[in-house]
């Protein structure tokens, strides 16, 4: 039979901490109903004395959020704890998370004063809290570095005091998985009173070390968990939410423990709280990450095509993905190639695989990936040859702020298209909120197709001593997403260009329905 291991998220608080601009009300309490749904037990969602709108927000979500229990958190101070109280009152269940810290260094410099005092500010803490609710948690800062026969002297007195839940946290990532889980056997050999409250975890990643040591931990007798959905929080982030859940629902039938985190909410949740805190998630990043699911090297393509779990261990769909993804580049095998073109309708007599291979080699060599309809461009090549394969082709732009802040561009563009005797010339003006959205309107004007950019990303490329930004997008079109680049020493000339790319595939796509002559169903309008 598996142990319930309580999930406490601090994304909201812990996490917050981490961002260079605080959250507003309504983004944190997005991010709270993202949580309710993923199925945290607990979730921290601020420090309520420290602002007035840090106390607003933690007031609409206590009113707000039913599933999961509320926490906010207070230092052993009675205004921070009455100012918790206050603000957690409106929630049918909360809880209040006190704390201080138990280390030397932290006392003699932190605090200047020595652990007896400490210890007394602890249990009046933890006693004040009591008035609000019986469901108080208190915290040992730095209990990672604090001497053990203080660290249990501390907890029983806690517990004594009336705490429920005693958190033990490695505060600045300073233990390794055995240190750690020896500390938590030591309170569970040494405190009398251990099994009235629960043991809590909250670990620091400085080390990289936040799941491995929290696992250690529950392995140990602790059964809740402190952590943030993508691992951030302070400096180098906290135990990452989505990997230690995904380690205990993996590993369920080994370890022993099960969460009540809905797994395929996941991913979602993640998402949700990458775009709200403005912190991209790496794309190596586990469970979560872009890179995740995705297979480049062919021989894991060909082990995945035969069955998913001879390079996967979880699925994709498990996180809330609908499939892995599977690279187009030179290191795929023809295997790969066919099974795409299959997936987009194509049988066997539509093309040669290996003439198609050995262009799609080339293609990679140059491009590094390639995308759906570049395969389909190589298997119609032979008979697109009085085709223009780039048929628009950017000339000038001129950008201007007018007095109501909008920006009026006006981009110039020639096209070339098979059969024509001369080139046309194409002039298209419109305004937008900037320079950027302004000269995306006019090359939507300009070619006439229906699209939506799903994402937009600049970065900067050095070359000498010159700056080059390169704009990176990804278009829907009609159910397809197709990809264009731009570089340019200036943004918005680079984002020019990234349409332009993207108008030519657009164009392409289109001649190949027109040459597949309805074989191939092309969502297009």
């Amino acid at each position: 039979m598996s142990d319930q291991i309580i999930i406490f998220d601090t994304t909201l608080r812990d996490g917050e901490q981490a961002l260079t601009s605080s959250l507003s009300v309504n983004e944190k309490m997005q991010i709270a109903l993202a949580l309710e749904r993923l199925g945290v037990d607990v979730m921290e969602v601020g420090f309520p004395v420290s602002s007035p709108g840090d106390f607003k927000s933690v007031q609409m979500i206590a009113k707000q959020i039913k599933d999961s229990k509320v926490c906010a958190l207070a230092r052993a101070l009675k205004n921070d704890i009455d100012a918790a109280g206050q603000a957690l009152k409106v929630a049918n269940e909360f809880r209040i998370h006190t704390f201080i810290s138990t280390s030397k260094i932290h006392i003699e410099h932190k605090l200047r004063s020595d652990f007896d005092s400490v210890l007394k500010k602890a249990v009046s803490s933890i006693q004040h809290a009591r008035k609000y609710t019986d469901d108080v948690e208190f915290s040992c800062e730095d209990a990672g570095r604090t001497p053990i026969d203080n660290l249990c002297r501390m907890v029983e007195s806690a517990i004594s005091a009336g705490a429920k839940t005693i958190n033990i946290p490695d505060t600045v990532g300073y233990t390794v998985p055995d240190e750690y889980s020896m500390i938590i056997q030591n309170l569970f050999n040494r405190v009398p009173n251990i099994d009235n409250a629960i043991i809590s975890v909250h670990c620091h990643n400085d080390l990289g070390l936040a799941v491995a040591n929290s696992l250690s931990a529950i392995q140990s007798g602790a059964r809740q968990i402190e952590c943030t959905m993508n691992g951030i929080g302070e400096r180098a982030g906290n135990c990452s939410l989505e990997e230690i859940a995904m380690v205990l629902k993996n590993k369920e039938n080994s370890l022993g423990f099960l969460t009540n985190i809905k797994s395929k909410e996941i991913h979602r949740t993640s998402q949700i709280v990458s775009q709200l805190c403005d912190m991209p998630v790496q794309p190596n990043k586990a469970i979560v990450g872009a890179n995740a699911f995705s297979h480049s090297s062919g021989i894991h393509q060909d082990g995945i095509l035969k069955g998913k779990n001879t390079y996967e261990i979880i699925t994709p769909e498990s996180v809330g993905l609908n499939k892995n993804n599977l690279n187009l580049t030179s290191r795929s095998g023809r295997h790969v190639i066919k099974h795409r073109l299959t997936e987009m309708g194509y049988t066997e007599d539509d093309y040669n695989l290996e003439d198609i291979y050995q262009k799609f080699i080339d293609l990679a060599d140059i491009k590094g990936q390639v995308y759906d309809y570049d395969l389909e461009a190589l298997v119609f090549h032979d008979n697109m040859h009085s085709e223009v394969a780039e048929p628009y082709k950017f000339d000038t732009l001129s950008v201007m702020t007018e007095s109501d802040e909008r920006t009026k561009a006006t981009v110039n563009l020639t096209v070339t298209r098979a059969g024509n005797e001369s080139n046309d010339k194409i002039s298209q003006t419109a305004t937008g909120d900037g320079p950027v959205n302004a000269v995306f309107e006019c090359m939507k004007q300009a070619c006439g197709y229906e699209f939506e950019i799903d994402y937009y990303n600049v970065t900067t490329k050095r070359k000498g001593i010159s700056t080059y930004n390169q704009v990176n997008i990804i278009v829907n079109y009609h159910g397809r997403k197709l990809y264009g680049t731009g570089l340019s020493l200036d943004v918005v000339n680079a984002s020019v260009l990234s349409m332009v790319q993207v108008m030519n595939s657009i164009y392409l796509l289109q001649k190949i329905y027109e040459l597949r002559k309805g074989k191939y169903i092309f969502r297009c309008a």
